[in-house]
């Protein structure tokens, strides 16, 4: 089993910045992709970025240019850096992992592990 626990969440005024960060912990960490999903208020959860084990990494467009992705692989944590955010960037972040499910929009029910979600509010 993999546990995610997600930290680094507030709130900031837009144009701000912030550094999100999820540790993962457990058996059957080598090879894992890892990555962010968001949920906002009222809406459906949906991809943000991912990494790969080995750094490869792909962002979902309407972030693309304002946050990165990046990871750690001796500490096991991957980090989600989010610059320029505006209001329409507040959700709840999710942390994932799977070793074998792209992380996705489309493959959210079948991703095997989750953190419980840090709150990221844009508002001045």
């Amino acid at each position: 089993q993999v546990q995610l626990v997600e930290s680094g969440g507030g709130l900031v005024q837009p144009g701000g910045s912030l550094s999100l960060s999820c540790a993962a912990s457990g058996s059957i960490l080598s090879f894992i992709a890892m990555g962010w999903h968001r949920q906002a208020p009222g809406q459906e959860r949906e991809f943000v970025a991912v990494i790969s084990w080995g750094g490869n990494t792909y962002i979902e467009d309407s972030v693309k240019g304002r946050f990165s992705i990046s990871r750690d692989n001796v500490k096991n944590t991957i980090f989600l850096q989010m610059n320029s955010l505006k209001p329409e960037d507040t959700a709840v972040y999710y942390c994932a992992a799977d070793q074998g499910v792209p992380l996705t929009t489309a493959t959210i029910p079948l991703i095997s592990h989750w953190g419980q979600g840090t709150q990221v509010t844009v508002s001045s």
